[in-house]
C-alpha cells in the first residue's frame, strides 16, 4: 500500500508541478577509463559562483539564465574538464550528455572541449561497450534518432549478431527464442506470449528508451537462463530535457491494403481495441457438468433436454468468413518525459500511449504436409495433406506505459507500470486435400479465430550509493498475463458425400484460457574493498521468482447428425448452414446438428503449473595489472516446477508432481586485456541453461487452427514397433533442462567517435538441447524433445565507420555492417539414428550428426546511412538476411522442414522541420526485393516441397511526429 500510494503521490506531482519556463543546464559525467558514472563531481559554471555536484546517477542540474557560458568539471585524482561554448534559450533545458573524466600522467593537465562534442551519446554507449567487463553490443538513443526508427524492434537489426523475427522478436547469434532472454530495467518480463523468453519489441516506443543493450556473455548477477544474448531495454527514468511527442503512421502495402478480396468476419464492438466485449463467451459459461447428448436424445423435453437445446442455440452460429474490403495500417502515438525539483528531491517522469490497427491478407498462403515415400527407391517426397487459399489478419495492440523516479541525496527509487492489450482477429478460406487417408479427399475449409492477449507489469526498484562505490539495489516486478481464445471456429465442407465429414474432421468449436501471474524480485550488494593492495569490486546478491500458471482447453466437435449439406443446398453449403435454426437438434429434428464437449469427463488440456526459482551469486572484479581486469564469479540456482494434471486417457495423474528439480551451478570468467587505449582483447567463460517452458511441461495438445498442425506437451511418451515387432520407445515423455557452456573471444578497436570494429569467435556445448521434433504416429503433430548433445563454433564480424575516410565529401555518410557465421552439430540419439538409417533412401549414407535445429549457418546485417544535422536529413538502407535454418526435426518417414532465407531490404527516410525541428516526417519502404516467406520439407536427392509459404508484399509506410 505504501508503495502504490507513493506511485500515485509521484504521478499527481508530476501532473500538477506547475510548467515554469526555466533555464538550466544538465549533463552526467563519468570516469573514461570504467565507463562508470562518478558521484560528486563538481560542475560550475566559469566566472560565476553558479554550480553543482553530481548525484548517485552521475548527472548534475545547474539552473542558469539564457546566455553562453563555458562549464568547468572537477573531481579530486581526475583531469578538469572544461566544456566551452554551452548556449542557453531561454525557458529551455540545455541536454549536454556525457563528460568524461579521465586521470592526467601530466599533472592533471586541463582538457577543454566544446558542448558540440559532448553531446554525442553514442560515444557514450561505445564507452560503456569498451569498458564492459561483459561481451556486449547495443544501440542508444541517438542512434534511435538518427536512423529514424519509432520502435525498439525496427532499431534492433543494426546490432551485431541480431536479427529480429515478424518485426517484433529478437533472436542473438542466429539461436531462437529458447536461447534468447528479454529484461527491462534488469528485470524479466514476460511478452504478450508468456511462452516466449523474449517480448515483443515493437511496443516500446524509442522516445522513452535511454539505451538497449545486448549482453552476450554472462555474468553471474544475471539469471542463467540465457545462452544466444540477454536483451536489456532501459527506459529513461529522469529525461534530461522536457520532451513530449505526439506521432501518427499510416502503412500502405498493394497486396493488402485496400483489397477486395479480404476475408473477415463479424466480430465485437470493442475488437479496434484489442478486447471482446462479450460477443465471443462461452455458452456453457465453462461449466463442466453440462448434458451430454445421450441425455437430451432419451428426453429432449426434459430439464437435461431442454439445457443441452439452450447450448447448442446458444453457440454463434457464424461459421465462416466472407470477402470484404480492408484498411491500411494506422498508428499514433504520445510520449511525455520531464523532471522536476522539490527541495532537493528531483523528480523525474515519463509516459507514454501507443496504438497500432494493422490488417494483413496472405493469398494463395499455403500449409502442407510432405512425407518419405513407403518405398526406398522412391526420392521424391509424398504428399499427405496439402492447404492453399487466402485468409485475413487484423492486429491491435494498446500500450501505454507510465514511469516516475524520485532521488534524494544517495538514494533513488523508481516507478514502472506497464499495460499492453492485444487483439488479432483471424479469417481464412482454402482448399483442403488429404493424401494420407488411403484416397485423395478434398473439402473446402473455413477458419475463424480470435486471440485477446493482456499483460500488465509493475516494476518496483531502489538504488543506494556512497562516494565508495558502495551500493544497494533491489527491484520487485509482479506481472499478470492472460491470452483467450474464444470460439476459436474450423469447419470443412467435403467435395462429394454429406458435406461435413469425419474423414477430413468434424467441425469444432474451441475455447482457449491462460491465466499467468509471475513474481521476480531480486537484491544486489556492490562493494569496494582490498584485496592485495588494490581495489576490488565485490558483488553479491540474491533472486526469487515465482510463476504460477492456469491452462484450459475446452472443445466442441459439432456433429452434422444425418443431414446431407451437398445434397440440401445443391452442392453449394454455406458455413452458416451449419447452425441455421432448421438444422439444429431438437425433438422434431432429433437427427440435426448437435454438439459433443470433448473435454469431458477427462480433459488433458487443464492443467495447473508453478515454479519456485531461486539463485544466490557472488563475484570479483580484480585488476591483475593495469592492463589485464578480470571478473570472476558464481551463480547457484534452485528451480522447482510443479504440475498437476493428466494424460488423454487418465493413465497418468499428477497432483503438484514436482516434474523439474534442478539445483545447478554456473561458475562465470570474464578477462579483458587492454591491448592500448582503444584496442581490447576479450574473454569469457561460462555454463548457462535453457528450461522448456510451462507448455512442454505438459500433457497439454494444441491446435493451430489456420495450418491445422498440434503442439503436444513433452510429457507424453511415444512408442513404435521394429522390422521383427519389438516395442520400442522412441520418446520417454522425460524432459528436462539443456546445460550449456559457453567459450568468447573478442577484438575490439574503437576508432573513432561512433565508430568501431570488432571480431569475435565463440564455442558453445550443449548437453541435451531441446527442439521441435515432429511427431511420428501423428503427421503434422510436433513436440519438444531432448535430442543428441550438440555444439556450435561460430565467428562475428562488426565495422561500424564513416566514409570520410574515402573522401570529406563523404563524410555524412557511414557504414554498418555485421556478420555472424557458425557451424553446429548435434550427435543424434539412437532412437533419430535409427529411424533415419530405417527411412533412407537408396544410396543415402546416414551419419551420426545433423545440423541443430533453430541455429542459422549465418546473418547478415549491412547497411549505410546518411545523416545531415544541419538539414535535419536521415537516411538510410539496411538489408538483413538469416541462413537456411533447420526448424523441425524428422523422424523416420517424416521429412525435416527448414526456412528459406528472407531478404530484408528496408529504405528509411526522415527529415526534421519547423523552428528547432519539431516537426519530422518519416517515409519507408520494408521488403524492397518482395521477397517471400517459406518454410520447406528437404528430402534426399528430392525437390523442396512447401511446408509454409506467405507472401508479405512490400509495405509503404509514412509518419509524422511532432515534439513540444
Amino acid at each position: 500500500m505504501f508503495l502504490l500510494r507513493a506511485f500515485l503521490v509521484l504521478c499527481v506531482t508530476a501532473v500538477t508541478t506547475v510548467a515554469v519556463g526555466q533555464s538550466a543546464i544538465r549533463g552526467t559525467v563519468i570516469d573514461d577509463a570504467t565507463g562508470e558514472t562518478l558521484i560528486g563531481v563538481a560542475v560550475i559554471i566559469e566566472g560565476t559562483t553558479k554550480g553543482a555536484s553530481t548525484d548517485l546517477d552521475g548527472n548534475f542540474e545547474i539552473k542558469a539564465e539564457p546566455g553562453t557560458y563555458n562549464l568547468k568539471a572537477s573531481f579530486i585524482s581526475f583531469a578538469p574538464v572544461t566544456v566551452k561554448d554551452v548556449i542557453v534559450k531561454e525557458g529551455e533545458v540545455t541536454a549536454l550528455g556525457t563528460i568524461r573524466l579521465g586521470a592526467s600522467a601530466e599533472q592533471l593537465k586541463e582538457v577543454v572541449v566544446t558542448a558540440k562534442a559532448v553531446k554525442n551519446t553514442e560515444a557514450a554507449l561505445l564507452t560503456m561497450k569498451k569498458k564492459s567487463t561483459k561481451v556486449i553490443d547495443g544501440i542508444s538513443a541517438a542512434s534511435f534518432k538518427k536512423i529514424g526508427d519509432s520502435d525498439a524492434a525496427s532499431a534492433m537489426s543494426r546490432v551485431t549478431g541480431v536479427s529480429v523475427q515478424g518485426g517484433k522478436y529478437v533472436y542473438v547469434r542466429g539461436l531462437g527464442d529458447r536461447y534468447t532472454k528479454t529484461t527491462l530495467n534488469g528485470m524479466d518480463i514476460p511478452g504478450l506470449d508468456p511462452d516466449r523468453n523474449t517480448v515483443q519489441m515493437d511496443i516500446f516506443p524509442t522516445n522513452v528508451i535511454d539505451n538497449i543493450v545486448v549482453s552476450k556473455s554472462f555474468s553471474a548477477e544475471q539469471s542463467a537462463d540465457f545462452t544466444g544474448g540477454a536483451v536489456d531495454i532501459t527506459t529513461k527514468d529522469f529525461p534530461e530535457e522536457k520532451l513530449m511527442n505526439v506521432g501518427v503512421g499510416v502503412g500502405f502495402n498493394p497486396n493488402m491494403h485496400f483489397n477486395s478480396d479480404y476475408i473477415k468476419y463479424n466480430g465485437g464492438k470493442t475488437d479496434f481495441l484489442g478486447f471482446d466485449d462479450g460477443t465471443r463467451d462461452i455458452p456453457t459459461g465453462r461449466r463442466t457438468d453440462i448434458p451430454m447428448f445421450t441425455d437430451a436424445i432419451g428426453n429432449p423435453n426434459g430439464a437435461k433436454g431442454q439445457e443441452y437445446q439452450d447450448i447448442l442455440r446458444g453457440f454463434n452460429p457464424q461459421m465462416g468468413g466472407y470477402r470484404a474490403n480492408s484498411f491500411m495500417n494506422t498508428g499514433v502515438s504520445l510520449s511525455y518525459g520531464d523532471q522536476t525539483a522539490i527541495g532537493e528531491r528531483k523528480i523525474g517522469y515519463s509516459f507514454s500511449l501507443s496504438y497500432k490497427n494493422e490488417y494483413e491478407f496472405y493469398e494463395d498462403a499455403e500449409f502442407n504436409l510432405y512425407g518419405k515415400a513407403i518405398d526406398p527407391n522412391q526420392n521424391e517426397l509424398t504428399p499427405l495433406e496439402r492447404q492453399k487459399g487466402d485468409y485475413g489478419v487484423n492486429n491491435v495492440l494498446l500500450g501505454a506505459m507510465a514511469g516516475a523516479a524520485i532521488k534524494d541525496g544517495n538514494t533513488k527509487y523508481k516507478v514502472n507500470l506497464m499495460h499492453l492489450q492485444n487483439g488479432e482477429s483471424k479469417a481464412g478460406i482454402f482448399d483442403f486435400t488429404a493424401n494420407n487417408l488411403g484416397t485423395e479427399f478434398q473439402a473446402r475449409q473455413y477458419n475463424i479465430e480470435y486471440s485477446e492477449r493482456g499483460l500488465t507489469n509493475l516494476l518496483i526498484s531502489g538504488t543506494t550509493r556512497n562516494e565508495g562505490d558502495n551500493m544497494l539495489e533491489w527491484s520487485v516486478a509482479p506481472t499478470r498475463s492472460y491470452i483467450t481464445d474464444p470460439d476459436i471456429r474450423f469447419l470443412r465442407f467435403r467435395d462429394e458425400g454429406k458435406g461435413v465429414s469425419t474423414e477430413s474432421g468434424l467441425p469444432e468449436r474451441i475455447w482457449r484460457f491462460l491465466e499467468e501471474y509471475s513474481i521476480p524480485a531480486k537484491v544486489d550488494v556492490t562493494r569496494v574493498v582490498d584485496f592485495n593492495g588494490k581495489e576490488t569490486k565485490v558483488k553479491f546478491g540474491a533472486s526469487h521468482t515465482f510463476k504460477n500458471r492456469d491452462f484450459d482447453i475446452q472443445g466442441f466437435q459439432i456433429n452434422p447428425g444425418d443431414i446431407d449439406f451437398n445434397e440440401k443446398y445443391n452442392g453449394n453449403p454455406q458455413p452458416e448452414d451449419v447452425f441455421s435454426e432448421e438444422n439444429l437438434y431438437d425433438s422434431e429434428n432429433p437427427n440435426g446438428v448437435r454438439f459433443n464437449p470433448t473435454f469431458i469427463p477427462r480433459n488433458p488440456n487443464q492443467y495447473n503449473s508453478f515454479v519456485h526459482h531461486s539463485g544466490v551469486y557472488g563475484s570479483a572484479e580484480y585488476n591483475f595489472t593495469p592492463l589485464l581486469k578480470s571478473v570472476i564469479g558464481l551463480r547457484a540456482e534452485m528451480f522447482k516446477q510443479f504440475y498437476t494434471g493428466t494424460n488423454q486417457n487418465g493413465t497418468i495423474n499428477y497432483n503438484k508432481e514436482n516434474v523439474i528439480n534442478d539445483f545447478d551451478l554456473f561458475p562465470t570468467v570474464n578477462l579483458i586485456y587492454a591491448l592500448n587505449e582503444d584496442q581490447n582483447l576479450r574473454f569469457s567463460f561460462s555454463k548457462t541453461i535453457a528450461r522448456p517452458s510451462f507448455k512442454e511441461m505438459s500433457f497439454a495438445e494444441i491446435l493451430d487452427p489456420i495450418s491445422g498442425r498440434t503442439f503436444v506437451g513433452g510429457l507424453f511418451s511415444e512408442t513404435s514397433q521394429d522390422a521383427q515387432g519389438n516395442q520400442i520407445t522412441l520418446w520417454d515423455g522425460n524432459l528436462r533442462s539443456t546445460r550449456i557452456y559457453n567459450f568468447d573471444m573478442r577484438w575490439e578497436l574503437f576508432n573513432g567517435i561512433g565508430q568501431n570494429i570488432s571480431a569475435s569467435t565463440f564455442f558453445k556445448t550443449f548437453d541435451a538441447p531441446i527442439e521441435i521434433v515432429q511427431y511420428l504416429s501423428d503427421p503434422g503433430t510436433f513436440q519438444a524433445r531432448n535430442v543428441g548433445n550438440a555444439t556450435v563454433l561460430g565467428v562475428e564480424f562488426e565495422a561500424v565507420q564513416s566514409l570520410n575516410f574515402i573522401s570529406e565529401k563523404l563524410k555524412k555518410f557511414a557504414f554498418n555492417t555485421n556478420v555472424t557465421v557458425t557451424k553446429s552439430q548435434i550427435k543424434m540419439s539412437d532412437s533419430e539414428l535409427a529411424s533415419r538409417r530405417n527411412s533412407a533412401r537408396t544410396g543415402e549414407e546416414i551419419k551420426d550428426t545433423r545440423v541443430m535445429a533453430g541455429q542459422a549457418p549465418y546473418l547478415i546485417n549491412a547497411g549505410i546511412s546518411f545523416d545531415d544535422k544541419e538539414k535535419a536529413l536521415q537516411a538510410s538502407v539496411f538489408y538483413n538476411v538469416q541462413g537456411r535454418t533447420l526448424q523441425f526435426v524428422g523422424f523416420a518417414n517424416q521429412a525435416d522442414v527448414y526456412s528459406v532465407p528472407f531478404n530484408s531490404l528496408n529504405l528509411k527516410v526522415s527529415k526534421g522541420f519547423g523552428p528547432d525541428n519539431k516537426m519530422n516526417a518519416s517515409f519507408k519502404v520494408s521488403n524492397l526485393l518482395n521477397d517471400m516467406k517459406e518454410k520447406v520439407f528437404t528430402g534426399y536427392n528430392a525437390q523442396d516441397q512447401i511446408f509454409t509459404r506467405l507472401a508479405p508484399g512490400r509495405t509503404f509506410s509514412l509518419g509524422f511526429s511532432y515534439t513540444l
